[in-house]
């Protein structure tokens, strides 16, 4: 018969597919997990065929999802993005990301969230400047603006710590251009020139401590 599975091989290269031979010929290959069920002598049907290498692209599409996961989180935009340049059918990419959020693996509050906890934590920026990168990644503004919220931001301090953590590198410069290149620097972090201004005073004043006295 056609269809009689005579052979199920693992591939060399790639011990997560096998190759199945149908009649002694080599047919198809599977991810293990889509050939499981697979034994040799079991007859296939042209429709078993077709649903086997249907599931057989979704399990190596969402291989491939939780492996651009695996670096850091995603928005659910950015993994869309990324399957379509793998060259996957749009029907496809939504029933990998379905499965995706049903494990709670793609989830863009979340993400938003971890967005602003990293940034607030390692590379302060303003509010805004925070809201146009989530935008960027595709998230939507409820979820933007619903993790804001939850983060219970403050564009004070969030600047004080950006510039506490910029400070460092101005710290042989006079006060002229200790403000002048702190100041560019945190304004390209989106903050207002009213708060940069503010965050400057006490900034040179921490600074200044140490001595007493200002330069």
């Amino acid at each position: 018969m056609a269809n009689l599975i005579t052979d199920i091989q693992a591939q060399k290269r790639n011990r997560n597919r096998v190759n199945i031979y149908l009649g002694g010929q080599y047919a198809f290959s599977l991810d293990r997990m889509a050939a499981a069920w697979l034994t040799v002598g079991r007859t296939l049907s042209d429709e078993d065929i077709t649903r086997l290498q249907e599931k057989d692209e979704f399990q190596t599409a969402l291989n491939r999802a939780m492996h651009f996961l695996s670096f850091r989180a995603r928005s659910q935009q950015e993994l869309q993005a990324y399957l379509n340049k793998k060259g996957y059918e749009a029907a496809l990419i939504e029933h990998v990301i379905a499965r995706l959020k049903e494990e709670k693996l793609v989830d863009d509050l979340d993400f938003a969230q971890n967005w602003l906890d990293n940034r607030q934590r390692f590379r302060p920026r303003s509010q805004s400047l925070m809201k146009l990168e989530l935008r960027q990644k595709g998230v939507a503004e409820p979820e933007i603006e619903q993790a804001l919220q939850f983060s219970n931001l403050d564009d004070f301090e969030l600047a004080l710590n950006a510039g506490r953590k910029l400070s460092r590198r101005y710290h042989k410069l006079d006060k002229f251009e200790f403000n002048r290149k702190l100041g560019a620097a945190l304004q390209r972090r989106g903050f207002s020139y009213g708060i940069v201004r503010e965050c400057l005073q006490l900034l040179w004043k921490e600074r200044s401590e140490p001595t007493g006295v200002e330069q």
